[in-house]
């Protein structure tokens, strides 16, 4: 059991039984009063967020959230399946689920999939991923006029920027959490 005064950005919490993440906290003591704890909290499921302000007796329920390491194993449609390490049973999850995570999965990547009551709810990538770049322009050595980096797109179909010396074919590390170019991979 959690009270207002647990609050702090990153914690989850279950309201209306439904999980919850703090994703901005703010306190305030008025000069007179009890301390105020503003929030703003971010549906786990939907994606919607809410304000809500919360005094220093209010208690919260921790969200039951399990997280279970999965390997990824291939796309349907808007549907990707995921497949338990130890119980090797099989989830789908919704690409809309996914969000942006989408981007980075090739098949056999080991990933955490948060579950809240048996339902898959997202998916928590390595921050780092190896992905081969499918297109991208030529470049010429010595070739300073154009701009610092090239648009390239990688083999889940993810459009990012990378420098003018990484060429189509090449495997390149990316950082999940920002979506850009970390460097080349020797292989």
């Amino acid at each position: 059991m959690y009270t207002a005064s647990d609050l702090r950005k990153g914690l989850k919490v279950a309201i209306d039984n439904e999980p919850y993440m703090v994703t901005a906290f703010e306190f305030s003591k008025p000069g007179k009063g009890q301390a105020l704890y503003r929030t703003k909290l971010k549906n786990m499921i939907t994606g919607s967020t809410i304000d809500r302000t919360y005094r220093e007796g209010d208690t919260f329920e921790p969200a039951s959230l399990e997280e279970r390491v999965m390997q990824y194993l291939y796309k349907e449609g808007d549907h990707y399946y995921f497949m338990d390490n130890q119980t090797y049973e099989q989830i789908i999850i919704n690409g809309d689920a996914l969000g942006e995570t989408k981007n980075y999965l090739i098949d056999n990547l080991n990933v955490k999939v948060l579950m809240f009551r048996e339902k898959a709810i997202g998916v928590d990538l390595p921050n780092f991923v190896n992905l081969r770049v499918i297109k991208t322009e030529m470049w010429v050595k010595g070739d300073t006029s154009k701009a610092d980096y090239k648009p390239a797109t990688i083999e889940t179909g993810y459009e990012l920027r990378i420098p003018p010396f990484v060429q189509e074919g090449e495997l390149i590390t990316i950082d999940t959490r920002t979506g850009e170019y970390s460097t080349r991979v020797k292989e």
